[in-house]
């Protein structure tokens, strides 16, 4: 069972939910003052511990791109367990992360219509196949955000380097679909601000 740490107010109509790993945990706090400050609205954010980052929030199996860790099919049993948090009527439930939890709420609104919106701050958008899977399935939620470090695809990873080119992509093919989506250039690389990162990401969705 996933252990889900609560942020804001909790009688909110406005849930946003994010799958986090350990290193995200020191963010959250300044993460949910950006948000209030953006977005001037009323929510509770709901920070979704997941044990196995590569595993939890991979849809599929995929090689590894750094280190040993290849990437695990764990995405769905995580989506069952978060989709149990979105149960209240009248509630507007969001969700979205940061990379490989940016490319796993991209992926959930293809299972399902249970989010008001995708906020998926510099997406892992090299993961194998990923581009292809959305041009050959439906999504199931009009609003999505999407956004990229400008430094992110000069990286000297082969397979990481490509990510402009299929953010690029994966915009395009979603604003052709009638999407309500943007894509935002951040300054630099995958690793800066990336709370300061998530926050914009839910606040476009909010205003």
């Amino acid at each position: 069972m996933m252990v889900v740490h609560q942020y804001g107010n909790s009688q909110a109509d406005i849930v946003l939910i994010q799958p986090v790993g350990d290193h995200d945990m020191a963010g959250l706090d300044s993460e949910v003052a950006e948000i209030r400050r953006l977005a001037d609205k009323e929510f509770c954010l709901l920070a979704v511990k997941v044990d196995n980052w590569n595993r939890d929030l991979s849809p599929w199996q995929a090689p590894a791109v750094f280190g040993n860790d290849d990437f695990g099919d764990g995405a769905r049993e995580t989506l069952t367990e978060i989709l149990k948090l979105c149960q209240e009527e009248g509630k507007a439930y969001y969700l979205g992360g940061y990379s490989l939890a940016a490319l796993f709420s991209i992926w959930a609104a293809y299972q399902t219509d249970a989010f008001a919106g995708i906020a998926a701050a510099s997406p892992s958008m090299w993961f194998l196949g990923f581009v292809d899977y959305m041009k050959s399935n439906d999504i199931q939620c009009s609003n999505v955000y999407l956004s990229l470090g400008d430094k992110e695809e000069k990286t000297r990873n082969a397979v990481m380097a490509k990510v402009g080119d299929y953010i690029r992509d994966g915009y395009a093919w979603l604003k052709e679909q009638g999407i309500n989506c943007t894509l935002e250039w951040e300054k630099g690389g995958h690793f800066k601000e990336p709370e300061l990162r998530s926050a914009r990401a839910f606040a476009w969705l909010l205003r």
